[in-house]
């Protein structure tokens, strides 16, 4: 299976120069934990909620730029799910933008993988029951 069949497509994203009252403000209505920086049309960075965290009490006065990591690992729509799911288990990472011709196109996280792996168990439990 491809990571583009599981990714989530047209992320939320960030920029640099934005604040990180405004990241935060945006994980917190989406749910999610991380967001991924964009400038120009490409992606430089990913910001965390542990970034985040490491700032309260200044997330008005710091931009995502102090706080943003980077180099930032990535896959391609074409990688296939072990591809991704050894890269997150290796560095310990809960999620990977997903990037084709260095544009953001979706981003895939580790609940998008236990979804994968239990459509291919109760895919496998019908063969097995019928």
């Amino acid at each position: 299976m491809q990571v583009a069949n599981l990714m989530t497509s047209g992320p939320v994203t960030i920029g640099p120069h934005d604040k990180l009252s405004d990241a935060k403000a945006a994980m917190d209505a989406g749910k999610f934990r991380r967001l991924p920086v964009v400038e120009g049309g490409k992606m430089v960075a990913i910001l965390t909620e542990r970034d985040i965290r490491e700032h309260v009490g200044y997330l008005d006065a710091t931009r995502v730029s102090a706080a943003m990591r980077s180099p930032v690992l990535t896959v391609s729509p074409s990688d296939t799910v072990e591809t991704a799911a050894r890269l997150m288990l290796k560095h310990q990472i809960g999620g990977l933008p997903v990037v084709d011709d260095d544009k953001l196109v979706g981003i895939v996280t580790a609940s998008d993988l236990l979804k994968a792996l239990l459509s291919v168990v109760e895919a496998s439990q019908k063969i097995l029951d019928d």
